[in-house]
């Protein structure tokens, strides 16, 4: 039978394969061709969440619809993909294309990080850390062992593995750490790294709801599945944000741009 600590080690490492694959596999969310800003039918206004950085042609808005006053300018267009953004969406020069909520392209799972695997990333990182820890402890004891008088089993060849096998843990556990970090706070502050560098100028970020709303709006609202690269099919029903295209914002700075 496995022992506690192998145990331990095989059910990370399943959970590490698992997310890993489920961020390559995943489609991070593309913009349709059909996509449009939604429209206020009784004002007639662009929606508020969207920005404006192109003229309305083709889309049969009227003109004062798509201009409207200056505050309120808030159509984005991609120039690269001819058409327009939903909010928060971002293009990738190396997929070549707009993706929803985009945060980066990460080389490390040959694919975009977006709305809809930024919470299976965000697993992988936790399950590589824990893997790479659990790791770095287990071979502890043979590293000090190194460096005292104790004896070590083993031929010099184990020996220089095990060596190199914590060194390089130990490397990927701190690297790891310090990325994880990073978006954990980037997770509660509902932003993205891209995000995080422009509203540098911004510190009323409108998409900020709480710790506990931002979290649930990355790994949704059914506890069940917070630790497992996956959605309820409930969350996935009532959980509008999960799709990618639509963002609720903070109430008072709604009306505060109203003024």
């Amino acid at each position: 039978m496995l022992s506690t600590k192998s145990w331990m080690i095989s059910v990370k490492l399943v959970m590490l394969l698992w997310s890993y694959f489920a961020t390559v596999l995943t489609d991070p969310g593309g913009v349709p061709t059909s996509w449009r800003p939604s429209i206020d039918e009784e004002r007639g206004d662009a929606d508020p969440l969207i920005g404006l950085e192109h003229g309305g042609a083709n889309l049969g808005l009227n003109q004062s619809s798509v201009l409207g006053e200056p505050a309120n300018q808030r159509m984005r267009f991609c120039r690269k993909c001819n058409q327009f953004k939903p909010p928060r969406c971002h293009h990738c020069s190396v997929c070549g294309r707009c993706i929803l909520k985009m945060d980066h392209h990460c080389v490390w799972v040959v694919n975009c990080v977006g709305a809809l695997n930024y919470k299976y990333f965000l697993l992988f990182l936790v399950y590589t850390f824990l893997e790479t820890t659990v790791v770095t402890l287990s071979l502890l004891r043979l590293f000090i062992a190194f460096f005292t008088e104790g004896e070590i089993s083993g031929t010099p060849g184990t020996l220089v593995a095990t060596f190199i096998t914590f060194v390089l843990n130990l490397s990927f556990a701190l690297s790891v750490m310090g990325f994880l970090i990073m978006h954990i706070s980037l997770v509660l502050a509902n932003t993205t790294t891209i995000e995080a560098y422009e509203k540098k100028t911004d510190p009323k970020w409108r998409y900020d709801l709480g710790r506990k709303k931002n979290f649930e709006q990355v790994f949704g609202m059914d506890k069940r599945y917070w630790l497992i690269p996956a959605y309820s099919e409930d969350d996935l029903k009532r959980m509008t944000v999960l799709r990618g295209f639509e963002y609720p914002t903070r109430p008072d700075l709604n009306e505060l741009q109203q003024l």
